[in-house]
């Protein structure tokens, strides 16, 4: 392997397990996943907004970019929202296996949006996912809402991906995000102020709080955003979703690390995480070899 390609695959591997850190940092934090989501996108937000100012980068956009950035903002920060309610209620690893379906949503959305037809083996994984999904639903009963709530992430995630897959297409990737981060804070801004207002309680945070969102913010986010745009250009698309697919893996072997007893579940539940994850790598690869 060539020394460039080692070291951003290398690379690849880190912003991986940044990404699967997020979900430790968002059960290490003790506010509610609205402020919390709030909070994040608004630290990071300020963070690429100074990037952008450090590299001069215009900030200008049309009428239909300012929309399509709009719907984008809304769907990431809901999907936010619902990524860390599902923490919150439940635990890490339920929250990030169920999120793994996010990869075969997007096969039955991803047809819709760029007018193809739906591939049987993609309907036959999504099956064998449910099935996953099924056994660790009946067996983990305490966590059902946890699990409901990652699955709406999942899907939202999974549509966010493909709105962005016809965005990059005309749009710069760091222009995107830029928006899309500072439309989801403001979404959620007029939300809390529409119900509860900003009450300190919601919003108060601990000196130990700031320090997490602030990694969360900056590190995972940010940073994460502009780094893996460059690694991105040079792997290819099926070394880049493999990898990803680790992402639950890291933060599972994380999580119990960190929170011992809390994040340890059933047989069951590995077996069924086992097919889900086992699927969801099989059909990247099996798209890969269509592609190809």
């Amino acid at each position: 392997m060539p020394k460039t390609k080692l070291k951003n695959y290398i690379h690849l591997h880190i912003l991986v397990f940044i990404w699967g850190f997020t979900a430790i940092l968002g059960a290490l934090i003790k506010i509610d996943a609205i402020p919390l989501v709030w909070y994040r996108m608004l630290i990071a937000t300020v963070l690429v907004f100074v990037y952008f100012i450090i590299k001069k980068k215009s900030l200008k956009i049309d009428t239909k970019a300012f929309f399509k950035f709009l719907i984008g903002g809304i769907l990431i920060a809901l999907h936010w929202i619902f990524f860390f309610s599902a923490i919150k209620v439940s635990n890490v690893s339920v929250a990030l296996v169920s999120m793994s379906t996010g990869a075969l949503f997007t096969s039955i959305i991803e047809p819709f949006f760029f007018k193809r037809k739906l591939i049987f083996f993609e309907l036959l994984f999504g099956v064998i996912v449910i099935s996953g999904l099924y056994l660790i639903f009946n067996v983990e009963t305490a966590y059902k809402m946890g699990i409901v709530y990652a699955l709406i992430a999942a899907f939202l995630s999974a549509l966010f991906t493909v709105l962005n897959g016809l965005y990059i297409r005309n749009y710069e990737a760091d222009k995107i995000s830029l928006y899309q981060l500072l439309f989801g804070v403001a979404f959620i801004t007029v939300y809390v102020l529409a119900t509860t207002g900003f009450t300190v309680e919601d919003f108060r945070l601990t000196s130990l709080d700031f320090f997490y969102l602030f990694i969360l913010s900056s590190i995972c986010t940010a940073y994460a955003f502009v780094v893996s745009v460059k690694v991105m250009k040079h792997l290819t698309p099926y070394t880049v979703m493999l990898t990803i697919n680790l992402e639950p893996i890291y933060a599972i072997v994380l999580a119990l690390l960190i929170f011992g007893e809390k994040e340890k579940m059933s047989p069951q539940f590995y077996f069924g995480a086992l097919i889900i994850l086992v699927t969801v790598i099989a059909n990247g690869i099996l798209k890969n070899k269509k592609n190809n």
